[in-house]
């Protein structure tokens, strides 16, 4: 019986790689094939003449290198902004008590429930005010905070004993050298899974890009993606070549931190999240109800 689990097991999950993993593999195959032979009919999947055309296109005839070095600058510099403002409001909220704090992070838990959709135009309105549109800036600022890096830190922070923290501060040393001290490096998973997601987000982010960067040198690659598309209708060479220089950092990344991606996706107390999630909708539908029944019938 475990051996036939076993078997169900591998199945499955070969499945599930084939059907997530096909479109790369798919893409980096047409990134090598002729647009002849990309558009011929049956096609293949291995090209039968093996060219590189499309990425000298896209390394030579369009400022490429700069489109990757403004994605690469925002990305990690939003990374790096994100880890550090989890990290310290996850502490601040696994090992302080202050008044109101439960309703604090509700708070931030409802913020993990709002699409950037809804947020979008006040925050393109904001950042015209601040006069920091068609910049980096406009890249980075609205995204200084996560929601959902706040509670991941703060269910890897709530896993520190109290006693490692008080000796610390017995021995003399302030809240920031616990911080970075001990607490940076106790939730080290933590924050390997949330640079990875927080670098893929900022990476792959294609609307807010879209509204925010005018100027062609300040473009990101997904943005650079549309750019070939639309000035290149036929060269679906181009396109998959750049599409998979794109996909490269991430996936070097990924192998960079899996192991400690794995360990903190895996955490012990992702059922709160789920609970915690529930309930925030609960009360949301609840207050919605209420109005529509109060104001709006």
């Amino acid at each position: 019986m475990k051996k036939l689990v076993r078997i169900g097991k591998i199945i499955i999950l070969a499945v599930a790689f084939i059907v997530v993993a096909f479109p790369f593999f798919w893409c980096l195959m047409l990134s090598f094939k002729s647009n002849a032979e990309i558009m011929s009919i049956p096609t293949t999947f291995f090209p039968s003449e093996w060219i590189v055309s499309g990425y000298k296109k896209v390394l030579t005839e369009a400022p490429f290198m700069t489109w990757l070095w403004n994605s690469l600058f925002s990305s990690v510099v939003s990374t790096a902004i994100v880890v550090f403002t989890s990290c310290l409001g996850g502490y601040i909220f696994g090992k302080f008590n202050f008044k109101g704090k439960n309703f604090l992070f509700v708070c931030v838990l409802i913020t993990m429930m709002v699409p950037f959709q809804v947020t979008m135009i006040p925050t393109y309105i904001i950042c015209s005010k601040l006069n920091i549109l068609n910049s980096m800036s406009a890249l980075i600022i609205p995204f200084m905070v996560s929601g959902f890096g706040i509670f991941l830190c703060r269910q890897f922070a709530e896993s520190i004993p109290n006693d490692i923290l008080e000796a610390a501060r017995i021995d003399g040393a302030g809240e920031w050298r616990i911080f970075f001290g001990i607490v940076i490096h106790t939730i080290k998973p933590a924050i390997a899974a949330l640079c990875i997601f927080i670098f893929m987000g900022r990476w792959n982010d294609y609307l807010w890009p879209l509204i925010a960067i005018v100027d062609e040198d300040k473009m990101t690659l997904p943005l650079a993606l549309n750019f070939f598309n639309s000035s290149l209708l036929t060269d679906y060479c181009t396109s998959m070549s750049a599409g998979v220089l794109v996909m490269i950092p991430i996936i070097i990344i990924y192998f960079i931190f899996q192991k400690q991606f794995i360990e903190g996706i895996t955490m012990k107390n992702l059922r709160e999240l789920i609970a915690g999630i529930l309930i925030v909708l609960i009360c949301v539908c609840m207050v919605l109800a209420i109005i529509y029944a109060k104001f709006l019938h």
